[in-house]
């Protein structure tokens, strides 16, 4: 049975990372098209859209974050994993969903959303501070995420 609730507690880290990242992935590539666009027509914003495209990857490195932190607490980091039950492999994995799952769907929100202000930097570029903050209010939702899921995690007793 020890080896079933490692097996779970490493599912919640492989969780947190995949699907954060590729949440991370289809923002990036949305915001990335609207990027595309603006600086075919004009070189001089490629800085200014750049870190709108960039915005969304952040979903990402949360994932990856509560992936060591879990990876760490379960002691494969360090080489020696330590034997746990089934219900705390699968608290392990529960306390891993909400960046998952949050990463997931806010990253590829705040790359629409990041592409739509990048749709106003093109038009207004001296609008580029209002514009930042419309997907950096989808962001709120991914920390939130990750909060939950470090505490949830370093409080879990192995």
């Amino acid at each position: 049975m020890a080896a079933l609730g490692l097996f779970w507690a490493v599912a919640g880290a492989a969780v947190a990372v995949f699907l954060a990242g590729a949440g991370s992935a289809m923002g990036v590539g949305i915001a990335g098209q609207a990027a595309a666009g603006v600086v075919s027509e004009d070189p001089d914003r490629f800085a200014q859209v750049l870190i709108m495209q960039l915005l969304p990857g952040t979903q990402g490195i949360y994932g990856l974050l509560v992936g060591f932190i879990t990876l760490a607490k379960i002691g494969l980091l360090s080489g020696s994993p330590v034997a746990m039950d089934l219900n705390t492999g699968l608290m392990i994995f529960a306390a891993c969903l909400p960046i998952g799952v949050c990463g997931l769907i806010s990253g590829k929100f705040q790359g629409q959303t990041s592409a739509a202000s990048i749709g106003i930097v093109a038009k207004k570029p001296d609008q580029f501070g209002k514009a930042m903050l419309f997907p950096a209010m989808v962001e709120t939702y991914a920390i939130l995420a990750l909060l939950i899921s470090i505490l949830a995690v370093n409080n879990i007793p192995v």
